[in-house]
Parts: C-alpha cells; sequence; structure tokens
C-alpha cells in the first residue's frame, strides 16, 4: 500500500497530503476566528463602559463645573484599573436640552488569541487525526480490491500488457471471438470481423451470436458451448477451421473463446501437400520394407506389395533371365522376362501369370522403357494402339477390368537394366499424369538397387554353394560299420564353412568327422576344403582322434601365421604404393582410402572327430570347440555323453587334447552335427540342445535318413543364419563268427601252428581263393613279430568287405617298405607283403602297434596264385624259405 508506483499507494498519498492541507487551513481559520472575535468583544465591552460612565450619576454635573477635570479624572482612572479596559470608546455626555457637553472615551483590552486556540486546538488535531485514519484505511480496502481484480499487477505492467495483447490480438491473422455463456458477443478482433462480416456494434452493444448473420451451422456450433477441433465451417464464400474451447477452466468466466482459421485459399494446396507428405511416406516405407532379403523374386514381390494400393491399383514386375541366375543381363528389347510379381488383381485374371516369360513387342509401352531406358507414361489405355500390340485379347480382358492408365518404368541398376516395372491404375482413382514419372522412376530405383544387390548376392552365393558342395563329399565310402545319412544346409544369407566326412579306417573301422569354420562366403568355403584336405591325410595316417585334432590344430596355426605375414607385406606394399601416389599426385581418393583387403585366417575352427570300432562296438571321440555328439540308443533314450572339449583349432596353444570312450550296443544311432542346427539368433544352445533331445526321442524306430528328415524339419529356422550339417550313423557290430584271433608265443616254431589255424578259419568263411596270399602275408608278419617284436603277439582275422589280418606286438617300431639289395640277407618280406595285399600299414595302439593288411573279396579281381607268386620271386635268387 506504501508503495507511491502502485494505484493504491498514490491514492494514499494524496489523501495524506489532503489531510495535512485541511489540518494547516483549519489552524489557520482558527487564529484567524479568534483574533476577530478578541477584537469585537473587546469594542462591545469598550461601548459598554463608555455607555455605563456617561450615563452614570454626577457625569453630567461634573461636566458641568468648573474643574470638570479635577472629578472626573480620579473616578476614571479607578474604573480603568479596576476594568482593564481602556477608554478607546468616545460617548457623548448630553444635557437634558440635547446639548453635548462632553465626551466619554472607554479602551478594552483584547483578550491573548492564543489562549482561544489552544482550546479548540485538541478538537480540532483529534478530527484531524480520526478523519486521516479513516482514510488510510479506506485505502487499504480499495488497494485489496483493486489487487484482487488486477490479480497483483500494477498499473505500468497492466497497460503494458494490455497495449500488448490488443496489439497481437488485432494483428494475427486467425479470427478470435469471446462468447458469454448465454450466446453474446463479448469480443472479437478485426480478422474474425472480416471472417464473419460482422456489424461494427455487435461487440459493443453485446449483440446475441444469433442475430448476427452466420451461418446456422456456424452460429450453432458458436453458441453450443460445445468443445471443436478444426470443423470446417461455411461462412459466406470462405470455407473457415474452426476451433471452440471453454474459457471457465482458465479463471475467467463462463463462456467460450473460438478462434477462425480461412481455409479456402489453402484447400488445394493442403491437398497437393497430403499427397507429396503421402509419397514421402511411401518413399520411406519402400526403403524398409524392399530388400529385407537378398532374394531377387522376394525383392521384386517387395516392390508391388509397397506400391499397391498406396499409388498404383495393379503392379506387375518383370526381370531379365540372366538377372535370376546371379549374372549380368544385356540390354535389348528382345530379351526374355520372367514374371515375378503381381498384385492387385487376382493372378489367374493377369494377362501373364508369376513365372511366365514375356517378351514385350517392339513399340508397345514395356518396349519403349526397355528401349529407352526411361519411364513410359500411358494416360488413356483404351486410346493406345500401340500398347494393344503385345495381345489383343489380354489386353481387352485389362480394359474390361476398367484399368486405365499405365506407367511403364526400367529397374536399372549401376547404368545396367535389370527388368521392368508396370503401375496400373483403374477408373477408381485419377489417372497418372506427368508429375507421377518421377516418383515411379524414384521408387523403381530404389527397388533396382535391392534387385541388384540381391543379383550380385545371388551369383556369389551360387558360386560359394558350387564350391561348397564340390568340397563336400559327393558319396559316401562303402563300408559295413555304420549306416550312415547326412544333410548340408548352407545359410539363407551366405555359405559358410560346414562340413562333415566319413572316411573308412584299417580294421572295419570308420571315422566320423564334422567341422565348422566361423564365416561366410568364399573364403570360408576353401577353408573348410582345405581343413578337410588335412583330416584325410592325417587319417591315413590312422592316427588316434586326439593325435589327429593336435596335428590340424598345428597345421591351422601354421596358416593363420602365414597369412597373416602374408597380409602385412600386401599391405605394406599396398602403403608404398599410395605413398608413391600421393608423392606424384596421382590417383583418386578412393585409391589412397582403400581398406586393407588382406587375406584371413583359418581362427575359429572347430572339428569333432570320432572313430568308430564294429568289433566291440567302441567309439572314441575328441573334439576341439565343437558341440558334442547325441545318442540315441535302441530302446530309446537320449543322451549327451560329456566329451572334453578342446580350444578351437588354431587356438590351442599347445594344451593336449583329451578323448572319451564310448561302448554303443549295435542299433544305436550317432547324431554328429554343426552349431546352425541347434543355436541360432533367436535360440540359445540349451533350448536347440532340448529341441533336439525330444526330435530324438520320439522315433526310436528311425532310420538315419528318416531321422536326418525328422530333425531338419523339426529344428530348421525360416532363414537360417548359419550353415548347418548334420551326420547320423547307425552303429553295427562285426559278428563273432566273422572275427577269429590267436595268441601268439615268441618261439618261430609256433607260427605254422597259427598259420594252419588261420587257413581252417578261411575255409569255414568260403574264403579258399585267398588261402596263398593269407599264408604268405601271416608268415611274414608273424616273423617279423617273432623276430623285432615283444609280447603280446595276437593274430586276428575279420571277415568284413575285405579280408583283413591284423598282427599286433608289444613294440612302437614301425617296419618300412624298401628294395633290399642283392647281399641283404632280408628286407624282401614287406615288399611281398604289399604285393599281394590290397592295402598294408601301420596303426598304433597305447601298448604297442598293428600292422594290417586288407584283401580284397572281388571275384573280378586277378586271383594271385603261386604262379603270380613266381614271378615276384624271380627277382630275388636269395629268398629265404617259409
Amino acid at each position: 500500500m506504501l508503495d507511491v508506483r502502485g494505484v493504491a499507494g498514490q491514492v494514499c498519498v494524496l489523501q495524506l497530503a489532503l489531510a495535512v492541507l485541511l489540518v494547516v487551513a483549519a489552524v489557520l481559520a482558527l487564529v484567524f476566528q479568534a483574533q476577530g472575535a478578541t477584537v469585537r468583544e473587546a469594542r462591545q465591552r469598550s461601548i459598554v463602559g463608555a455607555e455605563t460612565f456617561a450615563h452614570a450619576p454626577g457625569t453630567l454635573a461634573a461636566m458641568k463645573s468648573a474643574h470638570p477635570t479635577a472629578l472626573l479624572q480620579p473616578r476614571a482612572e479607578s474604573a480603568r484599573k479596576h476594568s482593564g479596559l481602556g477608554l478607546n470608546t468616545v460617548t457623548p455626555v448630553v444635557d437634558t436640552g440635547h446639548h453635548v457637553v462632553g465626551l466619554v472615551s472607554a479602551g478594552n483590552r483584547p483578550a491573548k488569541a492564543d489562549e482561544r486556540i489552544a482550546g479548540r486546538l485538541p478538537l480540532l488535531l483529534g478530527s484531524a487525526a480520526g478523519a486521516l485514519l479513516l482514510a488510510v484505511a479506506g485505502t487499504a480496502l480499495v488497494n485489496r480490491r483493486l489487487r484482487r481484480r488486477t490479480h497483483g499487477l500494477d498499473p505500468a505492467t497492466m497497460y503494458r500488457r494490455y497495449d500488448h495483447h490488443h496489439a497481437v490480438l488485432h494483428a494475427v491473422r486467425e479470427g478470435v471471438l469471446i462468447v458469454s455463456s448465454d450466446g453474446r458477443l463479448l469480443l472479437a478482433n478485426d480478422e474474425a470481423r472480416r471472417l464473419l462480416a460482422l456489424p461494427a456494434d455487435a461487440e459493443e452493444n453485446r449483440r446475441p451470436i444469433a442475430d448476427l448473420g452466420l451461418e446456422p451451422r456456424l452460429s450453432a456450433l458458436l453458441t453450443s458451448g460445445r468443445e471443436a477441433t478444426d470443423e470446417v465451417h461455411l461462412s459466406g464464400d470462405r470455407l473457415l477451421a474452426v476451433n471452440v474451447r471453454p474459457t471457465a477452466p482458465y479463471g475467467g468466466p463462463a463462456g467460450t473463446a473460438v478462434t477462425l482459421r480461412d481455409t479456402t485459399e489453402l484447400r488445394a494446396l493442403t491437398g497437393r501437400a497430403a499427397v507429396a507428405q503421402e509419397r514421402l511416406r511411401l518413399i520411406h516405407d519402400a526403403g524398409l520394407r524392399i530388400g529385407t532379403t537378398l532374394d531377387v523374386g522376394r525383392t521384386a514381390a517387395e516392390l508391388a506389395d509397397v506400391a499397391v494400393p498406396r499409388f498404383a491399383d495393379v503392379v506387375t514386375v518383370e526381370l531379365l533371365e540372366p538377372v535370376l541366375r546371379g549374372d549380368e543381363p544385356e540390354s535389348g528389347t528382345t530379351a526374355d522376362l520372367r514374371r515375378m510379381a503381381v498384385r492387385g488383381v487376382p493372378r489367374e485374371s493377369a494377362i501373364y501369370q508369376v513365372g511366365d516369360v514375356i517378351r514385350f513387342v517392339p513399340g508397345t509401352p514395356m518396349a519403349a522403357s526397355l528401349e529407352s531406358r526411361r519411364p513410359v507414361l500411358v494416360d488413356d489405355l483404351r486410346r493406345s494402339d500401340t500398347w494393344r500390340r503385345q495381345d489383343l485379347e489380354g489386353t481387352q480382358r485389362v480394359l474390361d477390368a476398367r484399368i486405365r492408365s499405365l506407367i511403364a518404368v526400367p529397374l536399372q541398376a549401376r547404368g545396367v537394366v535389370l527388368g521392368l516395372a508396370n503401375f496400373w491404375r483403374s477408373d477408381h482413382a485419377d489417372d497418372f499424369e506427368e508429375e507421377d514419372l518421377s516418383f515411379a522412376a524414384e521408387l523403381t530405383a530404389r527397388a533396382a538397387i535391392s534387385i541388384d544387390n540381391a543379383r550380385r548376392y545371388t551369383r556369389e552365393h551360387t558360386t560359394a554353394v558350387t564350391l561348397q558342395r564340390s568340397l563336400l563329399p559327393q558319396t559316401l565310402p562303402e563300408q559295413s560299420a555304420l549306416e550312415v545319412a547326412h544333410r548340408y544346409l548352407p545359410a539363407q544369407a551366405g555359405v559358410g564353412g560346414d562340413w562333415f566326412d566319413v572316411i573308412p579306417l584299417p580294421g572295419a573301422r570308420v571315422a566320423l568327422v564334422v567341422g565348422d569354420v566361423v564365416g561366410h562366403g568364399l573364403h570360408a568355403a576353401a577353408t573348410m576344403g582345405r581343413l578337410r584336405t588335412a583330416v584325410h591325410n592325417f587319417s591315413a595316417l590312422d592316427l588316434p582322434p586326439d593325435e589327429l585334432l593336435s596335428h590340424l590344430d598345428e597345421l591351422v596355426s601354421h596358416i593363420d601365421t602365414d597369412e597373416a605375414r602374408a597380409a602385412s607385406r600386401e599391405a605394406g606394399g599396398r602403403a608404398e604404393g599410395v605413398e608413391e601416389t600421393v608423392r606424384r599426385g596421382t590417383g583418386s581418393d578412393t585409391d589412397r582410402a582403400r581398406p586393407d583387403a588382406g587375406r584371413t585366417g583359418i581362427t575359429g575352427a572347430t572339428c569333432l572327430y570320432a572313430i568308430y570300432e564294429p568289433v566291440a562296438g567302441r567309439v572314441t571321440l575328441a573334439r576341439a570347440g565343437h558341440p558334442g555328439p547325441a545318442v540315441v540308443h535302441p530302446d530309446g533314450a537320449v543322451t549327451f555323453p560329456e566329451v572334453p572339449v578342446s580350444p578351437p583349432l588354431g587356438l590351442g596353444g599347445g594344451v593336449p587334447v583329451e578323448t572319451a570312450e564310448l561302448t554303443l550296443p549295435q542299433g544305436s544311432r550317432l547324431v554328429l552335427y554343426t552349431n546352425g542346427l541347434v543355436e541360432d539368433r533367436d535360440r540359445d544352445i540349451g533350448t536347440g540342445l532340448d529341441q533336439l533331445r525330444t526330435v530324438l526321442a520320439t522315433g526310436a524306430d528311425r532310420t538315419p535318413e528318416q531321422t536326418c528328415a525328422a530333425v531338419l524339419d523339426a529344428m530348421l529356422s525360416e532363414h537360417p543364419s548359419d550353415d548347418i550339417a548334420l551326420l547320423v550313423a547307425r552303429t553295427h557290430l562285426l559278428g563273432p563268427t566273422r572275427v577269429a584271433e590267436w595268441e601268439v608265443s615268441s618261439d618261430p616254431a609256433a607260427v605254422a601252428p597259427v598259420r594252419a589255424a588261420c587257413l581252417r578259419t578261411l575255409e569255414s568263411w568260403g574264403l579258399e581263393a585267398l588261402e596263398f596270399t593269407t599264408e604268405l602275408i601271416l608268415s611274414e608278419l608273424i616273423t617279423n613279430a617273432i623276430r623285432y617284436g615283444a609280447q603280446p603277439i595276437r593274430v586276428r582275422l575279420l571277415h568284413d568287405r575285405a579280408l583283413i589280418c591284423e598282427v599286433s606286438d608289444g613294440t612302437s617300431a614301425s617296419p618300412h617298405l624298401r628294395r633290399a639289395a642283392t647281399t641283404d640277407e632280408g628286407g624282401r618280406g614287406l615288399f611281398l607283403v604289399a604285393q599281394f595285399a590290397q592295402r598294408w600299414g601301420t596303426r598304433y595302439t597305447p601298448g604297442g602297434k598293428v600292422i594290417w593288411t586288407e584283401q580284397s573279396l572281388d571275384e573280378g579281381r586277378p586271383e594271385r596264385g603261386p604262379d603270380a607268386a613266381d614271378d615276384v620271386l624271380d627277382q630275388w635268387d636269395d629268398v629265404p624259405a617259409l
């Protein structure tokens, strides 16, 4: 209230000033009034005194005496002293004859004015103080009421806001109305007056909205009090977008605030903007929906799916035949195209079905588009004779389906035409116009890039698959220990490095191999081929699984080291070349910034190697970073045996590989696989193993082929992200009747009894034709074991797909085939063994070694008899007697 900047403060100061002025004026008036009253009273008293003295008895006589002064002076002095009056008033003294005989002068001393003022001043000041208090209290009440009404705003702020709001209200290009709750117009800005053609006194007289001459629907909306958002109403020849909101929630009285926006001029622009916005959304959606896979046909179908119905009613897409194979097509209007997609009409009603080969007739819009490599527009197909050249009957069906306009756009990327996209509209939509050509070309160009990427991927994928399949086993080798079925499925995103193998080993044994090279593409496939070849080579040495994986790990480490060095040298050479190019100022930025394309190693390969021995039904396994096998027992039970895991190949770092041994009953199924079968982006390996267990357990009597099919049907995802190699082997045992074994003492005389027993066994097996060669081979091998080996010495015959002779002893010294000199006493026995046996070799065991031979049971093979033996023995004259 004391703030002089506020209205209340200014009023308070003004009232205080007025009160002070009134008090000062009252005091001055009191002073002047007191002084006047004192003078008048003194004058009256003087007159009374003079009159009294003049008419007093003796005054007349004294006046007429001879000495009036002597008589009257003492009396006058005495009267003056006792009354305190001065003789200032003159009164005549007359006689009976009305003659003035003398004058009486009487004066009065005025009373003091201060005494009079002092008596009245407290009343005056008290009244002034009371009036001042009333003024202050009134000011406080007025101030409080003003602040409540003005929300605490000072006059300057109120004035500034009023000016600002008034300027904004009339400057905006939207009409603003304030309507009271009873439907009267309280406020209207200039734009509202213009849009509604309001009369000049509409606002001043608070006229009802219903009396303003507005359209009935608009008038009803303004007086209804309901909320509205961008409702379009007619006002004269204008279309107004009307927004209505209540004012009460914002502190004002009940009523509504209305905004009006003229949309007449913007209607056409809005329509075009909506079309442009829709096309921008369509281009955005095309970027998201076209090219989701690297499949040429799927990408073409995605283009049609995106364009219908948002741009065209019907879309057809045809691709040149070489594109489907991944090749780069040659341009030409006479080339064959294959229809890949039809959208918007039933396939059976189209002129050409999906998969049909089309050759467009020269002069048709499609042929013209392919030849010119530019979009071609036919705004009215009914008037186009060139379009009907392709097929009169088929084009008539199109016209009967009320298709009216066409845009044919070539699919081209990197300057190469890949095919053709045709956009059709019916009479239900606007015909295509010239401005639609650029949008159709842009939409098609986006699809063409994806199709070209898919085409190039198809080429690389086909090449990689061809290489991959050429490196995998084309046929499985013949053997009787296992019944094997296999599957290999390349990843959809690219060929990887998964492989499998079945390798027959001596002694009727079979090696099963499953491996995986991390990565995709040609490098992974080539790496897989190198590793598969290395496994075959190491298997030829008949190494146990742990030693084979150790050698393979060492080989991979050497390959990685060599390739790292090669990549370093290539990078150094490129760096020198770039430096020279920069120094000379030639070459492009791309040449300088080309990333290192050096070779990559094999790090990340895994392998599982298992050897199955059919005599005892024993499996020896070792793995390097690879998932373990699954075993399905004859009763249907599924187990995942614990096999010690070693680091992946190339990462072993000298860590020894451990093995596991399993004994499987006949009819068991051994399931080997790569991680692509049980692990995917949407499935962890634990879930995959559980699913595999469930699938394997549901078919105990399945064959390996049936098992492979059931596993892939249940576990193969729609879009596998990794290769899958699956190997299912059902075990067979070599029965006791087809195995013969003898212990041999270290006495040379023991050779003959063992040899005779072997010949009897051959007779029981019906292999009399092999008796001579078998006798020769066993004699040499047993004699060498007794002479150079150590106990225990054993001989074993196996009747499998070949006759297998094994002689084992307790030493690890291995015999070597060589040509004996003329003077040598021995050294010719192994040569004879090699001549008469189909294969022979040495296998090392924890307790020594095994020398083995195989002889074919094929009846078409020339028999080895005494005549053939003589031809061999004639080469030496000093062959000792057997």
